[in-house]
């Protein structure tokens, strides 16, 4: 994602502009990202692991020439270590680091779709008893019937806190 988009504000929930969404599952849940964040898709494959991370830092791989830390959404959510199968993705995408811009890996248990869903379509998050902190969620979407929860990847994967954990040894 570069500095223009990280800028823009979050589209508040009843906005009419549809936007497109990347859903995936990670455990029994339906997530979902904006798909203007999302750099690739690939398949899981070899990761090599770093000592003294977080447990959600499954470890890095290399992507092109590139060093792209892989974060385990499962264990991120405090929901335990996710286990490999043959649906297991890595999203890559763009976050921002003082300024700059940094790839990260996001395992998940599977890729679903992109869907349209409109601002209309979308709810504010609960403020209380959600299974993933709050500041996490950008908004519940409404799709087919049933909710899907839209995350806010500035904060769900926020590089700072995230290195924060790593400096104090906590496991996640």
């Amino acid at each position: 994602m570069n500095e223009q988009q990280s800028a823009r504000p979050a589209e508040t929930p009843g906005d009419e502009a549809a936007a497109q969404y990347l859903t995936f599952l990670v455990g029994d849940e339906v997530f979902a990202m904006e798909i203007s964040a999302v750099r690739e898709i690939i398949q899981h494959g070899a990761v090599t692991p770093v000592p003294l991370m977080p447990n959600f830092v499954r470890g890095v791989i290399n992507l092109r020439g590139s060093v792209v830390p892989v974060i385990d959404m499962k264990s991120r959510f405090g929901w335990g270590r996710a286990e490999v199968g043959k649906k297991t993705c890595i999203i890559i995408f763009d976050a921002i680091h003082s300024g700059e811009r940094v790839e990260l890996g996001l395992m998940v248990d599977a890729v679903s779709e992109v869907v349209d869903i409109p601002g209309s379509k979308v709810e504010p998050p609960p403020q209380f008893g959600g299974a993933i902190r709050h500041e996490f969620i950008r908004g519940m979407g409404k799709l087919d019937g049933r909710f899907v929860i839209i995350l806010e990847p500035q904060r769900a994967l926020d590089i700072e806190e995230m290195a924060a954990l790593t400096e104090q040894g906590h496991p996640a």
